[in-house]
């Protein structure tokens, strides 16, 4: 027999972290197992699957596989690792527990005589029941499709919910514009958990920081489940910390998005942070002309604002697809709803603010042709809706870069 088979089962798993975060548990030969519903039985079969983490759709599915199943998964009702024992039985457990409360106790989350909804019913949804039952949850509602407590009918008979967690896919990379909920039908909400961890903040984290409501994603669960799972699959204790491995990829997946007037040095200070970070700088402004072979006034000119707009749109689509990178914008990237979010689901947004009579209208047809107050005047209110962190950009490139990545490291916790 070969060399032990270590990864993560599921259907489709282009969205998933779970490599890189096995991978520096110690497990250098993780890897993604996609395999079809018809092809599950032999699959778990195969005498070389040394250890598995599972995700949707099979967390319930392969409990029928299992030789023996754990306590906690078989209350819950549902298996997201999978252990083959020395005698050839599969053994069945459920880490997403461990990883759920992690992650709730990390935001503060106190589920004692609370109300909580869930969306979903699937394999994490169990787990999520499970844990705020265990936690003191008052009542915990499971809202589905076609369930007593569906959609149409959330804030009628859910309205006095203080605590809400998303245990589906929506929202999940790459349908990124997804959200299962309005927000605004649960007036009563004190948290906000968003089980999704691809992109590091959804729509729906997006609109709850938008209400001032606290809420998490749900990457610091992915971690901490995998680390359970690792020992699991050989027996020992983890040494590296999941807070360390969460930060790291953080670190290597957040953008960095720099927002602001025309010529307020969004390109300038990019360029500083790339040296001080040793990130990948794209100027969208910069790409727009190297994709149309046009400068930013000819496009204006022979094409007109709106047609600028859309490739402006399309390039923020790509840039934020992408990670680790920082994005320096154009000047009115903010005026689409879309880029707006676009942006703030993959980076950290820094709104660069300069003094008027510091920026330069030469070659920017709008700085030129409204006047820089009345445009400033006008783009404010987004810039600042956009963006985490203002930033000031009165003093020079170097001092803002080095201002951003302070506080960008400081929020990745390292």
């Amino acid at each position: 027999m070969g060399e032990k088979v270590y990864g993560l089962l599921g259907r489709k798993l282009g969205h998933s972290w779970s490599v890189p975060i096995h991978r520096a548990l110690g497990c250098r030969d993780y890897r993604l197992c996609e395999v079809e519903p018809q092809d599950l039985a032999a699959f778990l079969a195969r005498e070389e699957v040394g250890g598995l983490n599972v995700t949707i759709p099979y967390k319930q599915d392969v409990m029928a596989y299992c030789d023996e199943i754990d306590e906690d998964a078989r209350a819950i009702g549902s298996v997201n690792t999978i252990v083959r024992g020395e005698d050839g039985r599969l053994l069945g457990y459920n880490t997403d527990l461990r990883g759920f409360l992690t992650m709730a106790r990390g935001a503060g989350v106190d589920f004692t005589g609370r109300k909580v909804v869930v969306l979903g019913s699937g394999g994490a949804s169990l787990t999520v029941q499970a844990a705020a039952r265990m936690e003191g949850a008052r009542e915990v509602v499971v809202i589905s499709r076609t369930g007593p407590d569906n959609y149409d009918n959330l804030e009628r008979r859910n309205g006095d919910a203080e605590i809400l967690v998303n245990a589906t896919p929506v929202g999940m990379w790459p349908q990124l514009e997804g959200q299962p909920v309005d927000l605004c039908r649960l007036p009563q909400l004190k948290v906000v958990l968003d089980l999704v961890y691809n992109p590091l903040r959804t729509s729906l984290l997006l609109q709850a920081q938008e209400l001032g409501i606290p809420c998490c994603g749900g990457l610091p669960m992915l971690v901490e489940q995998a680390v359970a799972a690792e020992e699991l699959f050989f027996g020992r204790s983890v040494p590296q910390k999941s807070g360390d491995i969460l930060a790291k990829l953080w670190r290597a997946r957040a953008n960095i998005v720099l927002v602001g007037m025309p010529g307020c040095g969004k390109t300038t200070v990019g360029r500083a942070l790339a040296a001080l970070s040793g990130r990948t700088l794209v100027d969208l402004d910069e790409e727009i002309v190297r994709r149309t072979g046009l400068s930013i006034p000819e496009i204006f000119q022979q094409e007109g604002e709106g047609a600028f707009r859309e490739l402006e749109v399309q390039a923020v689509e790509r840039a934020a697809g992408q990670s680790g990178w920082i994005i320096a914008t154009g000047g009115g990237a903010v005026l689409d709803e879309g880029n707006r979010q676009a942006l703030r689901r993959t980076g950290r947004v820094y709104f660069l603010q300069r003094r008027l009579e510091l920026l330069p209208v030469e070659g920017r047809p709008l700085s030129q042709g409204r006047g820089l107050e009345e445009l400033y005047r006008g783009r404010l209110p987004l810039y600042r809706a956009t963006a985490d962190v203002t930033v000031d950009n009165d003093a020079g490139a170097e001092a803002a870069a080095e201002a951003i990545w302070r506080d960008f490291c400081a929020y990745l916790g390292y």
